[in-house]
């Protein structure tokens, strides 16, 4: 199949596979699901690339496992953490009373821009299944850093989690593990593991566009700004003394915490 017919195809597919979510929250005045579907679709669009692109067969078998243990972890995890016996998610519930009558119809197209953003996160897989030659260190090392990635995010979902079935952490914030070292560890490791698919197919373009493209969404559009914001109302000054305490998204040393409640740098230290 040629690359133009994979993107062509998994679009289709796509597009109408967010259809029928949107649908459903269309009935069930409820996006949250968006999210577990946006994981899906990558999943899918790795397995489509491993049967029908041209490179060599074990690597195509690599990615595609790779790609479908992050997307069944990630939806599993979006999927008990916010949408079952949960309310609509505080940034759909947001949009949805900015938008007011309009909001089926922005909805609508803003689960169809879902599907054209899983096509675009899915080049690194055409880069990766159309490289020709015996699985090598490069393949080594792509796995390694997906490995040591997704284990990190879903340790972080962990310890995040397990803080908040903690009666006593209401209104509070999680700094237990790697919460201490940034206030987004799972963003930062949900960014990481996309470098996997750039170390295996360096030399290709496409392997290069989705680093840059979840590091821009994540911290300027539905990531880190739309999830701060909800806790400044959830938390008030407890997350404003976290802001100021912890890195936002690249783990670093905490800040030393100052008498007067301000936090200061510790002595030789910075960071973001």
């Amino acid at each position: 199949m040629a690359v133009s017919h994979y993107v062509l195809t998994g679009w289709a597919v796509l597009s109408a596979f967010f259809a029928v979510l949107w649908a459903f929250q269309a009935r069930s005045r409820d996006a949250s699901h968006v999210d577990v579907g946006w994981a899906l679709g990558l999943g899918f669009m790795s397995v489509l690339a491993a049967v029908s692109l041209p490179g060599d067969a074990g690597r195509r078998a690599l990615a595609a496992a790779m790609t479908c243990l992050w997307s069944l972890r990630l939806a599993g995890h979006l999927y008990v953490d916010r949408v079952r016996g949960k309310p609509e998610d505080g940034r759909y519930a947001a949009l949805r009373a900015r938008w007011g009558k309009a909001a089926n119809r922005n909805f609508f197209f803003f689960f169809q821009a879902q599907a054209l953003l899983d096509v675009l996160l899915s080049l690194p897989f055409v880069a990766v299944s159309s490289r020709s030659g015996a699985l090598g260190g490069l393949d080594a090392a792509g796995a390694a850093i997906f490995l040591v990635s997704v284990a990190a995010e879903a340790a972080a979902d962990r310890q995040l989690a397990r803080f908040r079935r903690d009666p006593q952490s209401r209104g509070k914030t999680c700094r237990a593990g790697l919460w201490a070292w940034s206030r987004h560890p799972n963003y930062f490791f949900e960014w990481t593991h996309w470098l996997s698919y750039a170390v295996m197919a360096p030399g290709d373009w496409r392997a290069w566009i989705a680093p840059p493209a979840m590091l821009f969404f994540l911290l300027k559009v539905t990531g880190i700004p739309a999830t701060e914001a909800q806790a400044l109302k959830s938390r008030g000054e407890d997350y404003r003394r976290y802001q100021r305490e912890t890195s936002m998204f690249f783990p670093w040393f905490p800040r030393r915490r100052a008498a007067s409640g301000v936090s200061a740098p510790p002595r030789g230290a910075g960071g973001p």
